[in-house]
C-alpha cells in the first residue's frame, strides 16, 4: 500500500453550523490560506438553501476571490439545483452529495426520502458528467444511527453496490456523523469495503468526540484507508445532529499519526501555522 495519505481539509464542514456571520473576507481570507497550505481537496462551501445552511450563502461570491491552486475544490449539494449552480462554476472539481443510509436523518437532512435520493442521485450523477466534475457521495449514518433505523455492515455495503452499479460513482466517504464509531468497527467496515469494491475509493469523514481521534484512525488506516477528512482545530460536525461534544476530525490529529508512521505531509508548514492561527480567530 502506498504511504501517502490524501487529505480533504473541511472548512465549509467547521463554518456551516456557526450562527454568527462570518464576514465574506473574513472567509476569503481563511480559505486563501487553506488553498496555500498543499491538501488535496478543499471542502470550501455549499450551494443549498439558505434557510437550511445560512452561513454559506455567500459561497459563489467567496469562489470568485479565492486564490488559484492545485488544491481541488469541493462543494457540498443537496439538489439538482444546486448541482447545477456549482457546475456552473469551472474551478469547482468535485460536488459532494450526502446520502444517508438512514432514511430519518435523509429526511432531516435533504428533506428527500431514499427513493428520492437515489432519483436525485441519477439527476446530479449526469450533471456531473456533462460538466467533467467528479461526484463524492458521502454515507452519512455510515456506522449507525440515533433513530433506530437499520444498520448492518450488509446494508453499507448493499447500497454502496446499489449505488456504484447503478450510477457512473467512483468516490465514498464513510461518515461518521454522531461519532459512534469504534475501532473494530472502524476496521471491519474498510476491510469489507476494500475487499468487495477494490475499484471504489473510500475516505474517512470522522465525527469525534476529543481524545479518540488517533485510535481511530490508525484502525481505518491499517485497514486500507488513505483518505480523511479534516479540520483544523477539530471544529464541525453536522449541525442536523447536533451535539457539543463532538466535532470533525482534527488535522493535527491526523498530522501527528502521519508523524509517528513516518508517513510524509505534503502540506506546507509555515502556510497551516498561518492558517491555524487565523482559524482560531472565526471558531473559538
Amino acid at each position: 500500500m502506498s504511504k501517502k495519505i490524501y487529505i480533504t481539509e473541511c472548512p465549509r464542514d467547521a463554518m456551516q453550523g456557526i450562527q454568527d456571520w462570518i464576514p465574506t473576507d473574513q472567509k476569503v481570507s481563511y480559505l486563501n490560506a487553506l488553498l496555500s497550505c498543499g491538501f488535496d481537496y478543499l471542502d470550501f462551501g455549499s450551494f443549498v438553501s439558505p434557510k437550511a445552511i445560512p452561513q454559506l450563502k455567500d459561497t459563489a461570491e467567496v469562489l470568485e476571490k479565492l486564490n488559484q491552486s492545485d488544491t481541488k475544490l469541493l462543494a457540498i449539494i443537496a439538489n439538482e439545483r444546486g448541482a447545477q449552480e456549482a457546475s456552473a462554476h469551472e474551478r469547482i472539481s468535485v460536488l459532494g452529495y450526502p446520502f444517508s443510509i438512514s432514511e430519518t436523518f435523509q429526511k432531516r437532512n435533504t428533506n428527500h426520502t431514499l427513493d428520492a435520493s437515489l432519483k436525485l442521485i441519477e439527476q446530479v450523477s449526469e450533471t456531473c458528467e456533462q460538466n467533467k466534475k467528479q461526484l463524492r457521495v458521502y454515507l452519512s449514518m455510515g456506522f449507525g444511527n440515533p433513530y433506530g433505523d437499520p444498520w448492518s455492515e450488509e446494508l453499507l455495503c448493499s447500497w454502496v453496490d446499489r449505488l456504484s452499479t447503478q450510477f457512473p460513482i467512483h468516490d465514498f466517504a464513510l461518515s461518521d456523523t454522531i461519532a459512534v464509531a469504534t475501532t473494530s468497527q472502524c476496521s471491519t467496515l474498510f476491510k469489507s469495503l476494500f475487499q468487495h469494491f477494490p475499484k471504489q475509493t473510500f475516505s474517512a469523514h470522522f465525527h469525534v468526540v476529543p481524545g479518540h481521534e488517533q485510535k481511530l484512525i490508525q484502525a481505518a488506516h491499517e485497514a486500507g484507508c488513505q483518505h480523511f477528512d479534516t479540520a483544523i482545530g477539530g471544529f464541525g460536525g453536522c449541525p442536523m445532529a447536533k451535539d457539543e461534544l463532538t466535532g470533525n476530525l482534527s488535522t493535527e490529529a491526523l498530522l501527528a499519526f502521519m508523524q509517528t508512521q513516518q508517513i510524509e505531509s505534503q502540506l506546507d508548514t509555515n502556510a497551516f501555522e498561518k492558517a491555524r492561527i487565523i482559524s482560531q480567530t472565526i471558531f473559538h
